[in-house]
């Protein structure tokens, strides 16, 4: 659903676009409970399978994460790997933990565990300030209404993956230097860690998306070429 101002300007450009929402994401009711790491790549190498030709795979934020695994599950389908202010994590490392000592993060200050450990929800009072701080008020009220708590399975899983795989797929990183949920100094760290291609810089919150969609789709009509 955060991609609804972009498709259509991809597609405008000519370019054959889905976004999907993860399991348990968005519009989609899977149960909490059957979440996993490997169910997100599932779902996102059944996705690419149906496709005409190799794609370009984008992952935002968490998402990240999903498009490492699906990377490396099904390298064959996927031409680039773009991230977009995303967790691009070292083997062998999962969300959790990972880049903790950098501080001040708004997410911190506003995750909500649920009783049963299975799911971080938000406080909604912070969702502006942590994400949306330069979207307009219809994208943030359309947000409110759409974000689901996040399964806690995608956070604690470590991504594995070979050289042979998810590294000969090339890959490039959209940081996003106002960003208050994964702050650029982590930004930086990842894709100095786990080196990529090209590095575009975006003056945004964390949510370019919805505040810069336009520029957002340049660049990735610029990484597509």
């Amino acid at each position: 659903w955060c991609w609804n101002k972009v498709v259509p300007l991809l597609q405008q450009e000519g370019h054959t676009v889905t976004a999907i929402d993860l399991p348990a994401h968005g519009e989609d009711l899977t149960p909490v409970a059957d979440i996993s790491l490997q169910l997100y790549a599932d779902k996102i190498c059944d996705v690419i399978s149906q496709q005409q030709e190799p794609v370009i795979l984008v992952g935002h934020s968490l998402g990240g994460i999903s498009i490492t695994q699906a990377a490396e599950q099904c390298p064959s389908n996927i031409r680039m790997l773009v991230y977009i202010s995303g967790f691009l994590l070292p083997n062998g490392m999962a969300r959790l933990g990972y880049g903790s000592d950098v501080e001040g993060s708004l997410i911190d200050a506003n995750k909500i565990m649920s009783d049963d450990k299975k799911h971080v929800g938000f406080n909604l009072a912070g969702l502006k300030e942590t994400f949306y701080h330069d979207c307009c008020a219809d994208d943030i009220a359309n947000a409110t209404k759409l974000i689901r708590p996040e399964p806690i399975a995608g956070i604690v899983t470590p991504v594995h993956y070979t050289a042979e795989n998810f590294g000969g797929i090339p890959r490039a990183y959209i940081e996003c230097l106002q960003d208050r949920a994964i702050l650029p100094a982590l930004q930086k760290r990842m894709y100095t860690e786990t080196p990529v291609s090209k590095v575009v810089t975006m003056d945004t919150s964390h949510s370019p998306f919805f505040s810069a969609a336009d520029e957002l789709v340049e660049h990735l009509i610029d990484l597509a070429g």
